[in-house]
């Protein structure tokens, strides 16, 4: 069972919801939640997840809405599961050219829930380059290097994970939490130790790009700006 995926509930049914968080929860994911389309699409856009669940009818907008402004404004390909009570084939038509990656209909089996959104945090996985570049920063995650602007620079163990989380979600920032159990799991270490790692991280990133690439988003985490030499 794959672990530590970032979901996005958009459902306005808060008994759905609240049964839906406890369980993603339980599995060990990290949920935010919205009850309405405009919040669910902010967040969308603002912040990086391995899947967006996506229900259809929503208080203040049409589902396809929000699933078509998700296509057409993210940087990323956010994988997209609806949820709906119509099970006619002629609205998952609909679903689909709007961008939804699956649908579940309604009422569902949690653990079917999960197991789709699994298979489709996978997907973007399965043809992943181990080179992960942005602008003139890049990391090798085989071969364990960092560069940018083409030359090598040294960073801890715990600093090249930072940094390989920092880019698998950018230009999205990372929370604090997502970081710790990136890093140490469920065994996180002392309060003040990703702080310090972040500082030794931040001080060889600015030593050999001679400016700020690592952000500090106040409430958030971290995130990396500025790529472009």
């Amino acid at each position: 069972m794959q672990q530590n995926m970032n979901i996005l509930l958009v459902e306005d049914n808060q008994a759905i919801a609240t049964q839906i968080i406890s369980f993603l929860e339980v599995q060990g994911c990290s949920v935010d939640y919205a009850a309405n389309g405009k919040l669910g699409l902010q967040l969308a856009l603002s912040h990086h997840f391995d899947v967006v669940i996506l229900d259809l009818n929503l208080p203040d907008t049409d589902g396809l809405h929000v699933c078509a402004e998700i296509r057409k404004h993210a940087n990323v390909n956010i994988p997209i599961l609806m949820l709906t009570a119509r099970d006619a084939f002629e609205d998952k038509v609909k679903g689909f050219g709007k961008g939804a990656d699956d649908y579940l209909t309604k009422p569902f089996d949690l653990r079917e829930l999960i197991l789709r959104c699994e298979a489709l945090a996978r997907r973007p996985k399965l043809h992943q380059s181990t080179v992960l570049s942005e602008g003139e920063l890049s990391v090798d995650v085989r071969a364990h290097q960092a560069k940018w602007a083409g030359q090598h620079f040294k960073t801890t163990k715990v600093g090249f994970s930072i940094l390989h989380k920092l880019m698998q979600a950018y230009p999205y920032p990372v929370s604090r939490s997502e970081l710790l159990q990136h890093i140490w799991g469920d065994e996180p270490p002392e309060s003040n130790a990703l702080k310090s790692h972040i500082y030794t991280l931040r001080k060889s990133l600015e030593g050999t790009t001679n400016r700020q690439i690592l952000h500090t988003i106040s409430n958030i985490g971290y995130q990396l700006k500025d790529l472009n030499a």
